[in-house]
């Protein structure tokens, strides 16, 4: 987790009302994402932003290495995520091995997110 601004980050962000809460995008990158049975299934790496639509499009979730080497990247739509101000992380109501057989790319191969095929795949895989 991104310690240096969990303080004002997290606090800040109860004392608003809901759907009031801004955050910057440098505050989420390094969070951790945990699912709803409290296994942690990586962090989040950044964030896409769709820029026709002016909102949050997907997280990138980096998942399964170790210390960084052999992650696996998962865009992730921003909806499917919720955020639990309580332990300062973020929920995905995946468990791991969906999330393993998710659709994923490498960090040094990343696809094209304006790619409306690729798009309707990774939605339609996380839609609830």
């Amino acid at each position: 987790m991104n310690h240096s601004t969990t303080q004002s980050k997290y606090t800040a962000a109860g004392d608003m009302q809901a759907g009031a809460t801004l955050l910057s995008a440098s505050t989420i990158t390094g969070d951790e994402v945990y699912n709803m049975q409290d296994e942690e299934l990586g962090t989040i790496q950044d964030v896409m932003l769709d820029l026709t639509e002016g909102k949050i499009r997907y997280a990138v979730l980096s998942s399964g290495g170790f210390l960084g080497m052999g992650d696996r990247l998962f865009a992730v739509p921003w909806n499917a995520l919720s955020l639990d101000k309580e332990n300062h992380r973020f929920l995905l109501d995946v468990d791991i091995e969906r999330l393993k057989k998710a659709p994923g790319f490498d960090k040094d191969e990343w696809p094209n997110m304006a790619d409306p095929t690729w798009n309707s795949t990774v939605d339609s895989y996380y839609a609830r």
